[in-house]
């Protein structure tokens, strides 16, 4: 049977994140989340969302993009405050420079170790796909190696586009770069024995996920084993309604997951 991994990205970026994730895994079908060991929510994250509940599979979402960096002048990474001060592109631009990897390396090492302190984490990813970029993505290679963590994240995704559905044009220039990425990195995963998605569903309609989106984009794949969807679901305390609202419903929809099931997909996470 195929497998599909519904996986909320951000968990400990804001108590709201941690609200989507624990209440998704409570009264929905969510069985996969990463958390960010770098941002202020992450211990209300560990000790409210994830050691209470080891059947959440939990990956690290590896962050050089938001919030401070847990290590001290990191200077190709931050500004002099410790706040990381890169995009993507700038990221992708200083890819090649021994001192930028080399800092890069020890920051996702301390991501990884503070969550190894209390948790196995089953997977690797990040935030913004910044380990997408090819020299990146081997530090990530690395480190999973080393601290036996077996899954990584590749975004290999088929572009479709729905009638009457809002759509940016940007997030095809996204999708059409990280494939031409994700087919350099998946040769390194073989060559380690390491494993990752077949495909992914998120990026073509970032800020715009739905039911709809995630029904769509599974109709467009034809040959996956395992197939992740990304969302980025908050649950606030007040009448808020934007797009991580509606990407925490999709947690609850359970015509969405009868549809997934039906189309012969187990629903599970990188644990099982």
């Amino acid at each position: 049977m195929k497998k599909f991994i519904l996986n909320a990205d951000d968990l400990g970026k804001s108590e709201f994140h941690n609200n989507a994730v624990l209440e998704g895994f409570k009264d929905g079908f969510l069985k996969s989340a990463s958390v960010m060991t770098n941002m202020p929510s992450y211990k209300d994250a560990l000790y409210r969302v994830i050691l209470p509940n080891p059947n959440l599979g939990v990956g690290v979402h590896l962050n050089l993009i938001e919030g401070k960096s847990i290590n001290p002048k990191l200077n190709w990474l931050c500004d002099r405050y410790g706040s990381f001060n890169n995009g993507y592109l700038s990221l992708l631009l200083k890819s090649k420079n021994k001192k930028f990897l080399a800092q890069v390396e020890k920051e996702f090492r301390s991501q990884i170790e503070i969550a190894l302190e209390t948790f196995q984490p089953s997977h690797l990813d990040s935030h913004v796909h910044i380990h997408s970029i090819p020299n990146i993505f081997k530090i990530v290679v690395k480190l999973a190696n080393e601290y036996n963590i077996k899954q990584i994240r590749t975004q290999n995704e088929v572009p479709y586009f729905i009638l009457g559905h809002k759509y940016n044009p940007i997030n095809l220039i996204k999708v059409i770069l990280l494939n031409h990425f994700s087919l350099k990195n998946k040769q390194i995963i073989k060559k380690f024995n390491l494993e990752t998605n077949d495909y992914l569903i998120g990026v073509n309609y970032t800020s715009m996920m739905d039911s709809e989106t995630i029904i769509e984009g599974l109709k467009k794949i034809k040959d996956a084993k395992v197939v992740e969807a990304l969302i980025h679901p908050c649950v606030y305390y007040d009448d808020i309604i934007d797009s991580h609202t509606k990407e925490f419903e999709i947690t609850k929809d359970n015509m969405l997951k009868d549809l997934i099931e039906m189309m012969d997909y187990q629903i599970t996470n990188y644990i099982e």
